[in-house]
């Protein structure tokens, strides 16, 4: 197997955790992540499952996709969004760390998967 680049692992570790930390914010329970926390690549289809499932459960018993969400960010501060705004940057989020791993693994000299939604979706 060739050699992935270590910052696409802290990477893609990254946008699991940060994915879990905005659903325990909406879900208003404690993350059981931090932000950087490193996870071993055969637990993040468990982890990506889980946070999809969680996010699923949110759309689902969401009454207005306008409330208003109050939370802490991990330095401390205190802000509040719309339920709609947290699911766009969940998405946004993971785009631009996704397009940074792309460019880690061409960087590699290895040939990085589509990231297309629409290949996705196919």
């Amino acid at each position: 197997m060739e050699k992935v680049p270590e910052r696409t692992l802290q990477l893609f570790s990254h946008i699991l955790n940060a994915h879990h930390i905005w659903n325990s914010r909406l879900q208003e329970t404690d993350p059981q992540f931090g932000v950087w926390d490193l996870h071993p690549s055969e637990k993040w289809e468990e982890l990506h499952y889980e946070n999809q499932r969680t996010s699923f459960e949110i759309i689902s018993n969401a009454t207005s996709f306008e409330k208003r969400i109050s939370y802490q960010t991990t330095e401390g501060e205190n802000h509040t969004s719309s339920l709609q705004d947290i699911l766009f940057h969940i998405i946004n989020h993971s785009t631009h760390h996704r397009a940074q791993i792309a460019n880690d693994i061409r960087a590699a000299g290895l040939q990085p998967l589509a990231l297309d939604y629409i290949i996705y979706k196919r």
